[in-house]
């Protein structure tokens, strides 16, 4: 099997299965560890996986988010109920932005039930689901595709969302902490950035678990944002940090549904 070849099967493993182990791989392929090494140093260095002791993961850390193959399986139901409760904030005639993430894809499969509104999104997924939808205008911003975030970022995109303007952005986050939002990765923060600057209103969608997390740059402050939705009640020292900058939480739990 040729690297490339490999190191892709190796993807495919992880989002598979979340972790890989050193010695299964080097058994599966066929190959010396000290090359499986390689792969996935290299693949770690492209942002794709996280190394750990004896293999690698998919899992978030502080510098490290997850393929968006990966974070696309995970926790459908909390992202459905975020995303209900997310599009009761929509109206008809609408101008909405919508960022990069999985969680913000599922939001982008149900505009249509709002239409006719006004899409601008730097999102592919969001992008191919609303491309042919009829009553959706859509403005697809541009920019260096990322396969990792399976979205288009740097200074074309910045600049693009920039010189627009919208009614309200929904802003997904893999971590707050105390008043801070946080992302790993600095081109997601500018763009992400962009768009807060660039609406009247703001939503932060954030799962439950990501409380009391911290990444490596900082995004944004809670207060930033009109209100924050998550999928179950967060930890008491989130919420009281919340109502403490005067924040709006809504809780879409199942028990609410």
């Amino acid at each position: 099997m040729k690297r490339d070849d490999r190191r892709q099967a190796i993807m495919d493993l992880l989002v598979a299965q979340r972790m890989v182990d050193l010695d299964d791989l080097s058994d599966r392929f066929a190959v010396s560890k000290m090359t499986i090494h390689r792969d996935l140093d290299d693949l770690e260095q492209a942002g794709m996986l996280r190394k750990v002791r004896g293999g690698a993961t998919m899992e978030a850390g502080s510098h490290f988010e997850s393929d968006f193959r990966f974070r696309q399986q995970q926790e459908g139901d909390a992202k459905r109920r975020m995303a209900e409760a997310a599009l009761e904030l929509v109206e008809p005639g609408m101008t909405v932005m919508i960022n990069d993430g999985s969680m913000a894809s599922v939001l982008g499969e149900m505009l249509p039930q709002k239409r006719p509104l006004t899409v601008i999104t730097n999102n592919a997924a969001v992008i191919d689901r609303l491309k042919a939808e009829s009553g959706i205008d859509l403005i697809a911003v541009g920019g260096s595709y990322s396969v990792k975030f399976n979205g288009f970022f740097g200074v074309v995109a910045e600049e693009a969302l920039s010189r627009l303007s919208a009614d309200i952005a929904f802003i997904s986050t893999p971590a707050v902490s105390g008043l801070r939002v946080y992302h790993m990765d600095d081109d997601v923060v500018r763009s992400k950035r962009a768009m807060i600057a660039s609406a009247a209103r703001r939503c932060l969608l954030v799962n439950h678990k990501r409380f009391n997390h911290t990444a490596l740059h900082v995004l944004a402050t809670v207060d930033e944002f009109e209100i924050v939705i998550t999928d179950q009640e967060p930890p008491v020292e989130a919420r009281v940090a919340l109502d403490a900058a005067k924040v709006s939480l809504r809780v879409a739990s199942a028990e609410s549904r």
